[in-house]
């Protein structure tokens, strides 16, 4: 009875919030039953063991971080770069990706799977990099640097405790992001119509 009251997804949810929050030694099935508020036998309605259940939590961020960036991302309007851009937005700004994402890349420091697991999830991000940049530049070296200078810049941001004098780190980002993402690297991109 209780796995109908608590539907897969919920306990899904309940492990990736104990991930962002706690890392994986937090997703543990009796903490997630007492945040829920009902009893862990439900759990084993959807889930063998703590493994399905990681291995789930797994499908569901990739899902969310890539599949579902990409879909949003080509119903956008604006230039390739433009998407780019809001692809990174995406994936490396919000409250749910975020620090998911973050707690995958701890988590795969120690798990030979997960690492496999995120080097796809990064390739598929990089290729999206790579075509984004691939328009506004035709050597493939140049491609594949500012290609790794954009993933560095998104995931690095979220671990670098420096200032930045006179400029807040949202107008350094962006500064950064220009740099990396127009041809033209000397010259700041017109802001005023597109």
């Amino acid at each position: 009875m209780g796995a109908l009251r608590t539907p897969r997804e919920t306990w899904i949810d309940a492990g990736l919030a104990a991930l962002a929050t706690g890392g994986v030694d937090a997703v543990r099935i009796e903490s997630l039953a007492k945040a829920l508020g009902v009893t862990k036998g439900g759990f084993y309605g959807y889930f063998a063991d703590r493994e399905a259940l990681l291995t789930a939590m797994l499908d569901t961020w990739e899902r969310e971080a890539v599949d579902n960036v990409v879909e949003e991302v080509a119903r956008a309007e604006g230039s390739v770069l433009d998407k780019a851009r809001l692809a990174g937005h995406l994936t490396f700004s919000g409250d749910r990706l975020l620090p998911i994402d973050l707690a995958i890349r701890d988590w795969a420091r120690r798990d030979a799977a997960v690492a496999e697991r995120l080097r796809r999830v990064d390739n598929r991000r990089m290729d999206l990099l790579r075509d984004a940049i691939g328009t506004i530049c035709s050597d493939p070296d140049e491609v594949e640097a500012r290609s790794l200078l954009a993933f560095c810049a998104a995931i690095g941001s979220h671990f670098l405790a420096a200032d930045h004098p006179g400029r807040t780190r949202e107008e350094v980002i962006a500064r950064a992001g220009d740099l990396i993402l127009n041809r033209a690297t000397g010259e700041r991109p017109d802001r005023g119509g597109t």
